[in-house]
């Protein structure tokens, strides 16, 4: 048999075996997804209705959204290292019944100082699970697949909103069964699911591919091999410990585009049904969770598009920088024109913010190997997190500024300048990833 015979073999079963993987994890850590990003953002179908009821104000709502984030930032890093000691199976499973039974109790709060600090509590037990997800698929899949793979992974953002769009309208239509709120229903059941999910976790998730229960040893060994060549072969010099990526300007470069994108997400997240209440002139019910739907299919089909497209090119920061461009002009314009070219634009923005991200951290992981991949996607996980804190705020602070609180122009715009902030800083760091390729 001859060397290339042989090459093409091995070639072959380990895309066979990257099939195998993909199918038994992607699914799961897809519905995972689903459960923590809606679990999060479902205040924004019960916002009207909850405030009406509790006496939240539009700054407690604010800053009950943004204050999940505080949290969730600060403990991402210590969590990944954590779930790095610990391994996936334990770690993942314990985060995903924390936050589900946290979520729950969202349904038995009555004001606003109840409200801040679930917000609080549910950003300390979900703080883990993203970061967590994007790190175990650096340990399962070879550099070349990341993209399509965290491509699928990220689609669970708009799926949680075209599912959750429905349930939850129909869940807060049970308004008055046994004498509690719509609301009620709508975080007890969907916290609940997160309970069912985790328990599910211990029994179907592996640490590894060498202790993976689905993969033969020798499928195993040939994954792990593969992903540990890739680590010592790579054509960008990488640090490798903690500390040399603590002291790369990119990482911090890095971090502060996800923050960038982070603003975009929540800032069209926690606001787009009432701004569809607005457009149509109609209270949040299901017709306004369906029309709420459609940016978020369109952010579906893009997010199955895009990462396929950027893992053709390999020129990752160029995609992130056009689609950021693109996603900050959309946003800013939806304040200014009619409500059908409103929605269109609210459609373009939200492919944009989710369909970027799996393509965006492809970014560190060509920067970072072993322990510094760990901690330098929870650093950027932490600092860029900060942007779901400021994200609602921006949009309350800027239109208060410029007194339009009515049409939320003012906040839109600071989004959209945001949002073209991170497609510089990305460019940048595209610019020096060149540099450093063609040195070496």
């Amino acid at each position: 048999m001859t060397q290339d015979t042989e090459t093409n073999r091995r070639a072959q079963e380990l895309a066979q075996v990257v099939a195998k993987t993909t199918k038994r994890l992607v699914p799961f850590l897809l519905l995972m997804y689903v459960i923590a990003f809606f679990d999060r953002s479902n205040i924004s179908y019960a916002q009207q209705s909850y405030m009406a009821d509790t006496g939240l104000t539009a700054q407690g709502y604010a800053l009950g959204s943004g204050l999940f984030f505080v949290i969730y930032s600060f403990l991402g890093t210590p969590s990944n290292l954590m779930m790095r000691k610990v391994g996936a199976r334990k770690w993942l499973t314990a985060l995903a019944i924390i936050w589900g039974l946290v979520g729950t109790g969202m349904a038995f709060t009555h004001n606003q100082t109840q409200f801040l600090i679930v917000r609080v509590l549910l950003g300390v037990a979900e703080a883990g699970f993203f970061p967590g997800a994007i790190y175990l698929t650096t340990i399962f899949f070879p550099r070349k697949q990341q993209d399509q793979i965290r491509g699928l992974f990220y689609m669970g953002a708009p799926l949680a909103m075209i599912i959750g769009a429905p349930v939850s309208g129909i869940l807060l239509q049970m308004h008055g069964f046994l004498g509690k709120p719509g609301w009620f229903w709508m975080f007890f059941f969907e916290g609940l699911a997160a309970v069912i999910i985790g328990i599910a976790a211990w029994f179907y998730l592996d640490d590894n591919p060498r202790t993976a229960r689905f993969l033969s040893s020798d499928e195993g060994e040939l994954l792990a091999g593969a992903i540990e060549k890739e680590e010592s072969g790579s054509q960008v010099k990488t640090e490798s410990s903690m500390s040399g990526a603590l002291k790369s300007w990119r990482v911090w470069a890095l971090s502060i585009v996800y923050f960038m994108i982070q603003v975009g997400v929540y800032g069209i997240t926690f606001y787009l049904p009432s701004q569809v209440s607005g457009l149509i002139g109609k209270k949040v019910g299901m017709e306004v969770s369906l029309i709420s739907m459609i940016p978020w299919i369109c952010a579906l089909l893009g997010t199955w598009l895009l990462p396929k497209w950027s893992s053709k090119s390999e020129r990752h920061s160029l995609f992130v920088t056009i689609i950021l461009l693109v996603t900050g002009i959309a946003i800013a314009m939806s304040s200014f024109v009619p409500p059908l070219l409103a929605i269109a634009c609210l459609c373009v923005a939200a492919t944009g913010v989710i369909a970027s991200q799996p393509i965006f951290w492809n970014m560190p992981t060509e920067l970072l190997t072993g322990a510094a991949l760990a901690g330098g996607i929870g650093v950027v996980n932490m600092l860029g997190g900060f942007g779901g804190f400021f994200a609602p705020n921006i949009r309350v602070w800027f239109d208060a500024l410029l007194n339009t609180q009515a049409s939320g122009r003012g906040g839109l715009v600071a989004l959209g300048a945001f949002v073209l902030i991170g497609a510089l800083l990305s460019w940048i760091v595209g610019l020096s990833e060149r540099k450093s390729t063609r040195q070496s």
